[in-house]
């Protein structure tokens, strides 16, 4: 790899870096995508304005047809999907309240504490089951009508579940929840960042994820493979209220367009291909776990892998390894490695991993 480098450093212009881009096999994160030559002319020919005067038609486009996707209201195209988490935390709440989500949440563990630093609120974790909760979890965790108590006030959920290796909620569960938010008079948030992977995993569709929840996030940088972009989804008046909590945090943009040209050819190009990085994933799952190094795997549902590494390996020794023979992905834990396929990630890069494993 070292030859490689050195090559690369002598040689001018973006070839040769390219060159060996295509070599390596990131597979830390979907978030390390790079723009299909489609989507890069998508972007090359987009109509721009001024999108915090309202004006860019592309993004205009854009939130019209992601809110249309999932029979709501409106959208908002934010730069991240924690900014459109902490924009609809923000709009549920009032300091002093209380949100409950799965104690692995990337609302609460990876956002660096945005739910008390821009919502003044509080947490209350639950422990799911692969960053999935249930029903008579939240009922339990709902304060009572005390004035010692702070006021829970939104749900928060996650699908699919980041830590919970790429797992998917059951949507009857999802039903479930709703219907104790209605009862309690609580709003119901969901983390969408790779909702895509599990609507193609599980057949389900957009419109029936707007009918349940207040409010979505969903992610165009991650298995949809576009540069940058997030979209919070919801009613126009809650939409309203976020398009001003954006400007507040800073995240108004102006010539967005030539993002959201990205987000729209991905919507237009990306979700149902996102079975082939599922299957690329189960493809490596079965070559690990023939391993006797290999110790507890998480069921592999969508395009994350998360297992454990024991005897021979370490998780830090493991991925040093992989990097020696240019694959990359990340010990999460002492004992756990996380890998997630993408779109960039090839059947030939496949095979090169499998190899690789064969060897080891």
């Amino acid at each position: 790899m070292g030859q490689i480098l050195n090559k690369i450093r002598r040689s001018p212009g973006s070839k040769a870096i390219n060159a060996y881009f295509c070599y390596m096999i990131d597979l830390r994160s979907d978030t390390f995508t790079k723009p299909t030559p489609g989507m890069l002319q998508a972007m090359q020919d987009a109509v721009v304005g001024d999108d915090v005067f309202g004006e860019d038609p592309t993004v205009n486009e854009l939130e019209a047809m992601s809110a249309g996707m999932f029979g709501m209201d409106a959208a908002l195209f934010c730069p991240s999907g924690t900014m459109t988490n902490q924009i609809a935390i923000k709009c549920h709440t009032q300091p002093g309240q209380e949100v409950i989500c799965e104690k692995m949440s990337h609302v609460y563990i990876y956002e660096g504490g945005g739910i008390a630093f821009n919502s003044g609120c509080q947490v209350k974790t639950i422990a799911g089951n692969r960053g999935r909760i249930q029903a008579d979890q939240v009922i339990e965790e709902i304060n009572p009508d005390d004035i010692h108590k702070a006021r829970t006030r939104l749900v928060s959920l996650e699908n699919t579940a980041n830590r919970g290796g790429g797992s998917c909620y059951d949507f009857t569960d999802i039903q479930d929840i709703k219907a104790v938010c209605l009862k309690y008079n609580l709003s119901l948030h969901l983390d969408g960042a790779r909702l895509w992977n599990a609507m193609v995993a599980n057949g389900e569709s957009a419109l029936q994820y707007g009918e349940l929840f207040d409010s979505i996030s969903i992610c165009l940088s991650k298995g949809l493979g576009a540069p940058v972009g997030s979209l919070l989804l919801g009613k126009r008046t809650f939409i309203k209220e976020a398009r001003r909590i954006r400007k507040v945090l800073g995240g108004g943009m102006r010539q967005a367009g030539y993002m959201a040209a990205a987000g729209i050819y991905a919507l237009d190009h990306h979700i149902n291909r996102l079975e082939e990085d599922h299957r690329h994933a189960k493809d490596i799952a079965q070559a690990l776990i023939k391993k006797d190094f290999i110790g507890k795997m998480f069921p592999v549902e969508t395009n994350i892998l998360i297992f454990e590494v024991n005897g021979m390996y370490t998780a830090t020794t493991f991925t040093a390894y992989l990097k020696q023979h240019d694959i990359y992905c990340i010990a999460i834990s002492p004992t756990q490695v996380r890998m997630v396929t993408h779109l960039d990630v090839t059947e030939e890069m496949v095979a090169r991993i499998l190899e690789c494993i064969h060897h080891m």
